[in-house]
């Protein structure tokens, strides 16, 4: 048995949506289903994601992207991310009495620069 990482393994033959919430996730594969391309999946699922999870997502937050382009035959990543503070170390996540990192709430923000942890 492999340890546990709060990571699923996520595999698809057709295609596959993933996000932070299923009801976002079964949306966004919903519209592939649909015929809509994976960039009409995307932003179904950030709307979906602004109304379930609105303390998590909004407007301007992260976008980490896997893409594939079938005219280029390659694929790319688009890493649209916040920095992460620069005192969210794991020593001070340690120090919190934590033994992973937070997946939600003020801990796991991120921020337009560096800076330190907490909210």
């Amino acid at each position: 048995m492999t340890a546990f990482t709060t990571r699923p393994e996520i595999l698809g033959t057709f295609g596959v949506v993933t996000s932070t919430h299923w009801i976002g996730s079964a949306v966004g594969m919903s519209i592939l289903e649909k015929g809509g391309n994976a960039f009409d999946a995307a932003v179904a699922t950030g709307f979906v994601l602004q109304i379930v999870e609105p303390h998590l997502c909004g407007p301007g937050g992260d976008l980490p992207a896997v893409i594939y382009s079938k005219q280029k035959d390659k694929v790319e990543v688009i890493s649209a991310q916040g920095h992460a503070p620069a005192g969210a170390t794991i020593e001070h996540y340690t120090s919190e009495g934590l033994t992973l990192i937070p997946a939600t709430a003020c801990l796991q923000r991120s921020s337009p620069a560096p800076s330190t942890a907490g909210c």
